[in-house]
């Protein structure tokens, strides 16, 4: 264990340019999800939530137009009230007349006036009482959160800002930098001593936290950061049969959906599609930071002296002590956490990590992944190819990876599409027909997640992934005759 043919290709590509769609209404709904959220966090109704989703929606021309209208009398906008209602201020009544598309506050000091304010207490050190500022149009001030009115007060008659422009807001705790959770990155166990890496970002519904090696840590053990920051606690470990944990995180540590690359960078984490032997794959860890190399077998069973690990993948990239627990990645894919094996990053070796599915479907989380739906799907595993992706409303992305495949034998074509929650994403099998891809096949169900199969001759296919309304991560798998 390591604790420690040319014209056809033209022709594609044209057919590429011209995929068609569905046809998609004007006005699509919002997503459930979003709606559900809004509900749930700004205790508003439905109704409300969709109001407020189309008064936002309209806010920015409206806003660049009453800036630009007003001009040096412009100060500021906000949205008021459960339906999110546009206001404008302005230091000229008579220049108001000219705004028929939000409310109007007519107000002291313009935003320009506000910046100024704002400026010249940015220019001077804060004493550790001032908690932040901020310009408030609301207000038609410069709101100061702070834990002491007289340090305040003496800081902003230092810093010769105008006072009556500026207001003290009450703050009991002062704000603290999040720490960010990153794939490869040390973590340390002071109950054991001992020094591990982490694995990958992943929630427990709501719960944050990230997945590491089971023989790192046993529930209950609390850890500390790379930083010796208080951290969190293992809520799941397995080891030996398995070689998995989890670590439920505190509220200091934010998850941005990355593996820290070391040399290569810090990479984004998209989906957790498996490679195949012989694909490359790469490890970071703590000790030796950035390596790579190939998958060599799926399923292995290793023989630890702590007692036999299942359904493990063998790998011949590097490792050391203290890389345990690290994030194995494929691209943007993430494979697993480091698990063991022999040799070292000098005279090279083989190492095993241990899958990341397992974990995720054993312990009822979902991977977090960079810019995109926290919980992408992982399903359609059965099928021998599977792709993942990212979609917006109303978006395609072909299928495999941008292109089309040759079918040279008549058989059944497969293919099964697995969407986030709460949107409609479906799947069509294309044919190309001499002139233009031809639907073959759909699934085209309200739901997010879809199946089809096809008898056909031979020809040229792709599969086509829609999202016709809501928008995250999917998962999608082909067979082909």
């Amino acid at each position: 264990m390591l604790r420690r043919t040319p014209a056809l290709v033209a022709l594609a590509i044209g057919a590429l340019i011209g995929t068609p769609s569905p046809v998609m209404a004007s006005a699509e709904p919002p997503p459930d999800g979003r709606l559900t959220a809004l509900q749930r966090d700004l205790g508003i109704t439905r109704e409300q939530a969709i109001t407020r989703l189309a008064a936002e929606a309209r806010a920015g021309r409206t806003i660049a137009s009453a800036a630009k209208t007003l001009g040096a009398h412009y100060a500021g906008a906000w949205h008021e009230g459960p339906e999110a209602a546009l206001v404008v201020a302005t230091t000229s009544r008579t220049a108001a007349q000219a705004i028929t598309a939000a409310q109007i506050d007519v107000v002291p000091r313009t935003l320009a006036q506000l910046t100024a304010v704002k400026n010249s207490l940015d220019r001077s050190a804060p004493p550790a009482t001032v908690h932040s500022w901020a310009i408030s149009p609301r207000d038609n001030a410069v709101v100061v959160q702070t834990s002491s009115d007289a340090d305040a007060r003496a800081w902003i008659a230092a810093a010769g800002a105008d006072r009556d422009a500026v207001k003290l807001e009450p703050s009991a705790e002062r704000p603290k930098p999040f720490y960010d959770i990153r794939g490869g990155d040390a973590y340390y166990i002071p109950s054991k001593g001992y020094r591990c890496s982490v694995g990958f970002a992943a929630r427990r519904g709501t719960t944050l936290g990230f997945t590491t090696a089971g023989h790192c840590g046993d529930a209950g053990d609390a850890t500390q950061g790379h930083n010796r920051v208080d951290q969190g606690v293992f809520r799941i470990s397995s080891f030996p049969s398995d070689d998995y944990a989890w670590v439920e995180t505190n509220s200091q540590w934010a998850a941005p959906g990355v593996v820290n690359g070391y040399s290569a960078g810090i990479l984004p984490v998209r989906g957790s599609a498996v490679t195949q032997p012989g694909g490359s794959t790469c490890r970071s860890g703590s000790t030796t930071q950035w390596h790579c190399g190939t998958v060599q077998a799926l399923n292995a069973t290793v023989n630890y002296p702590e007692g036999t690990v299942y359904q493990l993948t063998r790998t011949n990239v590097c490792a050391e002590g203290g890389d345990s627990g690290g994030a194995f990645i494929s691209g943007d894919q993430a494979q697993g956490m480091t698990s063991g094996g022999s040799g070292n990053c000098s005279s090279g070796g083989t190492t095993f990590f241990q899958p990341i599915a397992e974990l995720l479907q054993a312990g009822g989380l979902t991977l977090v992944t960079a810019g995109g739906d926290p919980n992408p799907p992982t399903g359609c595993a059965s099928h021998r190819e599977t792709y993942t992706g990212s979609l917006t409303s109303g978006q395609n992305q072909i299928h495999p990876n941008g292109s089309w495949y040759q079918s040279t034998t008549s058989g059944t074509h497969a293919g099964c599409l697995d969407g986030p929650d709460a949107v409609d994403f479906d799947l069509y099998l294309e044919k190309w027909n001499g002139s233009q891809w031809t639907i073959a096949a759909r699934g085209d169900s309200p739901d997010p997640d879809e199946t089809l199969t096809y008898n056909g001759t031979p020809g040229y296919y792709r599969y086509r992934v829609n999202a016709y309304s809501g928008s995250g991560s999917y998962t999608m798998g082909l067979t082909r005759p």
